[in-house]
């Protein structure tokens, strides 16, 4: 998406009339805040399990952590991305100041409450936090249906699906339903769905395009194909069976074809050649946790004593998600605010422990005799990479709408 942007000076009082700039477009409030919870939600997760603090409430720690991961902190930063990107797509008017804000708001009360249920009670703890979700829900469809850009429709199937998922949630935990983890996994399928569709578009497409600029000799990364088409609807047939139960010969055999149609999307992606931008390169490391991911899903529907459940979340969220996650909240705050889409030390660092943390997290489930000792190095690695980008991501998220020239001018900011 390219913003336009007018040049000339700028009086005193309409530059009083300007919204904060981190208000200016959706990415910036919710990449800001997803960051921040990401950071304390895990600090506070660490701290109960080491017995010095007491969380969760009605909804009890684990659940607690779980439903803040995926419907507290990746819920943000989905909202960041469907509202920077849903506009541009269909040509509908983004999302005002005022409307952010309140949105914004509204997240934020969603996980006081949460933190609080036994309190403010599950119901109005339900309510206030599937609000949320509710008005993403109704944006983003409405942009759709207004713009009939039909081809965008399913993405409004992301946040639908993710409503459904989260009211499962507070019902089971209000004892109305037996939901036995399935709230959980349906929501991790609807991010890992996402990285399987649009991640599909934008690493071949990014890849290819920092190739070009640096006149890259050797084949490109081919534009999607009916294989690209094939392998994500071996992955939705996997991530049903998968939601459905966690267990049994059938989902062994799609996930073990997913596996293999991810690795090979991999391989066609040229990513071994990215190797001097991690800001390309993280795109092709976060997507590798895909055929990873799907192995041990398959491991663990064949054999779930030897591969327990917990390793395969794990990789999908710590690893498929998140790190895709990061990799994008990086370079759209880059793009988006005029900066040159070129990784620093620090960003680097972050990347390095990022994928670090999914490892840990993901060893320590298969690794019973290490199990504290890889949980704790996997908090603090995560926690240091996302303090790594409040730190230098954060004044970009708050600051000047896009980057100012040397002259003092504005510059426009270039596609994401």
């Amino acid at each position: 998406m390219t913003h336009t942007v007018q040049t000339g000076a700028v009086s005193p009082d309409a530059d009083r009339r300007l919204p904060p700039p981190v208000f200016c477009l959706g990415f910036r409030p919710f990449f800001l805040l997803g960051a921040i919870w990401a950071l304390v939600a895990i600090a506070l997760w660490l701290a109960a399990l080491s017995g010095a603090l007491a969380i969760g409430g009605p909804y009890g720690a684990l659940g607690w952590h779980a439903h803040e991961m995926i419907y507290g902190f990746a819920a943000a930063i989905l909202a960041g991305f469907l509202l920077t990107a849903v506009p541009g797509w269909t040509m509908q008017p983004k999302l005002g100041a005022g409307g952010l804000a309140a949105l914004a708001a509204l997240w934020v009360a969603g996980r006081f409450v949460m933190a609080s249920a036994d309190i403010v009670g599950v119901p109005a703890a339900a309510a206030i936090d599937l609000l949320f979700l509710v008005l993403v829900l109704a944006r983003t469809a409405s942009q759709i249906v207004a713009s009939r850009n039909w081809r965008s429709l399913p993405i409004a199937a992301a946040p639908a699906v993710l409503l459904g998922g989260n009211l499962l949630f507070h019902l089971g935990a209000a004892g109305f339903v037996q939901t036995s983890g399935l709230e959980n996994r349906l929501g991790i399928a609807v991010y890992v769905f996402l990285v399987a569709t649009i991640g599909g578009r934008i690493i071949p497409t990014f890849t290819r395009n920092w190739l070009k600029k640096r006149a890259a000799a050797g084949t490109m990364p081919p534009d999607a194909s009916r294989f690209d088409v094939g392998v994500v609807l071996v992955t939705l047939a996997t991530l049903v069976l998968w939601v459905s139960s966690p267990e049994g010969p059938i989902l062994a055999a799609t996930a073990t074809v997913a596996a293999s149609g991810h690795l090979a999307r991999l391989l066609r992606w040229k990513g071994l050649r990215t190797g001097s931008e991690p800001l390309v390169w993280i795109l092709h490391v976060a997507y590798a946790w895909m055929p990873v991911s799907f192995c041990l899903v398959a491991a663990a529907a064949y054999d779930p004593v030897t591969v327990p459940g917990s390793a395969v979340v794990h990789a999908l969220t710590a690893g498929v998600i998140t790190t895709m996650m990061f990799a994008i909240m990086t370079r759209a705050t880059l793009g988006h605010t005029g900066r040159p889409l070129i990784a620093d030390r620090w960003t680097t660092a972050a990347y390095v422990m990022i994928v670090g943390a999914a490892v840990c997290r993901v060893s320590a489930a298969l690794l019973d005799s290490l199990y504290m000792h890889l949980l704790t190095c996997s908090g603090l690695l995560w926690v240091s990479a996302f303090f790594i980008y409040l730190a230098s991501y954060g004044p970009k998220l708050l600051g000047e709408p896009w980057a100012v020239s040397a002259a003092g001018a504005p510059a426009a900011a270039p596609p994401s």
